[in-house]
């Protein structure tokens, strides 16, 4: 269940249930996705679905995260990139695939520890983990082209916003009781919001958990 054959299974469904953006797919299939998962589910690293990573999280589907990321993408090159909810790392790693440098912020402290170690062990060297609140960004290394948001929120902060670079954009999951995902994108009069599909994310939590 974690051989070769089997990512790129996962990949002909992507392309099948409309993952267009070849650079994602190409990326998504070198990223060995059972190495983010728990043993106890590692066999079922390749289906699309959702899966518990502990802290009350969950790794996303690999649908979702082909999509967050063909959507931020945008067939454009990025640059630097904000992830707000590092989890387990699986997307920050295709990130790190389609970005000059990924910043991740993740809330859960025993959380980012072991998701730092995976990551290390994967030789990932373009990016930067932080324990922070996500929903302040890091604006003393912004601005961003791209900033993903990966739990679902009713608003974004403006300071948040304004984080972004005039041409930059955000892709986040917005909502409660119903939720899709949505791109927010600067532009020099403002900000403009696209409403996406239906999604199902945990919700996003300010502040920091350090043990």
């Amino acid at each position: 269940m974690t051989s070769q054959r089997t990512r790129m299974r996962m990949i002909e469904r992507l392309r099948a249930d409309g993952i267009a953006d070849e650079v994602v797919l190409s990326v998504m299939s070198s990223i060995p996705r059972h190495v983010f998962i728990e043993e106890a589910l590692a066999s079922r690293a390749y289906e699309d679905v959702s899966l518990p990573i502990n802290f009350g999280q969950t790794i996303s589907s690999p649908w979702i995260v082909a999509r967050m990321s063909e959507l931020l993408r945008a067939n454009s090159k990025l640059c630097n990139v904000l992830e707000i909810g590092t989890g387990c790392g699986y997307q920050t790693a295709v990130l790190a695939k389609l970005a000059e440098k990924v910043y991740s912020i993740e809330r859960i402290g025993p959380l980012l520890t072991r998701t730092r170690i995976r990551l290390q062990n994967l030789q990932i060297k373009n990016i930067a983990l932080k324990h922070a609140d996500g929903l302040l960004g890091l604006a003393e290394v912004g601005p961003f082209d791209g900033i993903i948001m990966t739990a679902v929120t009713t608003h974004v902060p403006s300071s948040l916003l304004e984080q972004l670079v005039i041409g930059g954009r955000m892709v986040f999951p917005k909502g409660s009781q119903k939720q899709n995902l949505c791109i927010i994108e600067r532009n020099v009069q403002g900000y403009t919001e696209t409403v996406l599909e239906e999604v199902n994310f945990v919700p996003i939590l300010s502040g920091i958990v350090k043990k």
